[in-house]
């Protein structure tokens, strides 16, 4: 008995020993020949998109290390002198840096706090109507401006805000109201900045709750209404359950935009009586960095942005996970 379950010992430990020569095989067989041989139409559908980030994304970190370099044109990335984290000081005790950084986050805390539901109220409202043409007809009106360049967009806004021929302050002389200057006050600016982001991308955004609204079990609904459930409880105990898990993926995506506002939105609708609310980082990258040539530093400006970014979609996405979501990894 002895010997016989001195055998048995001896084979399970070679068993054990060969579980991680047999992994690798699984693994190579998994990611080997036959795999791509098998599925080579799809990764060859994934080679743009690899192409695209790697030549788009991935090159240009290459230039990053001019952030610690005094760039010069004429002496190129490598032929500049290394000045170690001396645009990183000057950046920190530049007037203008927490001035562009203020606007920047106020700019988007106001997004998220206003420009971020309005989506998902949308979904809602379109999810239960029953009249599909009508349906349609919302959803396209909805998803148009999002197709439209900033270029066009702004110039509608500033337009219809126009104190003399527009279409709002019209309306308000109708009532015995004076204009008002929407576009140079710094109160109106950041007002108009969200409606105006709200009236081209909320539209858009509704794609991905109806597209989650549609995985959420009918009979949820149904046992929700036998149970007395009105349409406000079946939204809040049905349908916000429901969607949770794509809601905080959208919100840790949108923490990382937390350090950047859209270049183009900014640059057309802000002017030089608005400076003081509408500069913004990625305005002034472009005004010191291009116009200005300061490369250098406007890299360093750069690189902060994009590690406090990485820092809050880190974060916030560890938060999620401890809240019982999956979270973006």
């Amino acid at each position: 008995m002895e010997q016989t379950g001195t055998t048995q010992t001896a084979k399970q430990h070679r068993t054990d020993m060969r579980l991680p020569t047999d992994r690798k095989k699984l693994h190579k067989n998994r990611f080997g020949w036959k795999e791509w041989q098998r599925n080579k139409t799809l990764y060859l559908l994934l080679l743009p998109v690899i192409v695209y980030f790697a030549v788009f994304k991935y090159g240009p970190l290459y230039g990053v290390i001019i952030a610690f370099k005094n760039y010069r044109l004429s002496e190129g990335i490598m032929g500049s002198s290394w000045v170690g984290l001396a645009q990183f000081d000057k950046l920190f005790h530049s007037p203008d840096f927490l001035h562009i950084l203020m606007n920047t986050l106020t700019l988007n805390v106001l997004s998220l706090l206003f420009a971020f539901p309005v989506p998902i109220f949308l979904a809602i409202l379109l999810n239960d109507v029953r009249v599909e043409w009508y349906k349609r007809l919302v959803q396209n009106l909805l998803y148009l401006p999002h197709f439209i360049s900033w270029v066009v967009l702004g110039t509608i806004v500033i337009g219809a805000l126009s104190p003399s021929t527009g279409v709002v302050n019209a309306v308000l002389k109708t009532f015995g109201l004076e204009p008002i200057y929407f576009m140079v006050s710094k109160i109106w600016w950041p007002i108009v900045f969200i409606l105006s982001s709200i009236w081209r991308e909320a539209g858009f955004a509704t794609i991905l709750y109806l597209a989650a609204m549609a995985a959420v079990d009918p009979l949820l609904y149904e046992a929700a209404k036998i149970d007395g459930a009105n349409k406000l409880r079946q939204m809040w105990h049905v349908t916000l359950p429901g969607i949770r898990g794509t809601i905080a993926i959208l919100l840790v995506l949108q923490m990382g935009k937390m350090m950047d506002v859209g270049f183009e939105q900014v640059f057309v609708l802000q002017n030089s009586a608005v400076t003081g609310v509408a500069e913004v980082i990625s305005t002034y990258v472009y005004k010191r960095g291009i116009v200005g040539m300061q490369y250098s530093y406007t890299t360093a400006l750069g690189l902060f942005q994009a590690v406090i970014a990485l820092v809050l979609v880190v974060s916030v996405n560890k938060l999620i996970r401890r809240m019982g979501e999956k979270g973006l990894w």
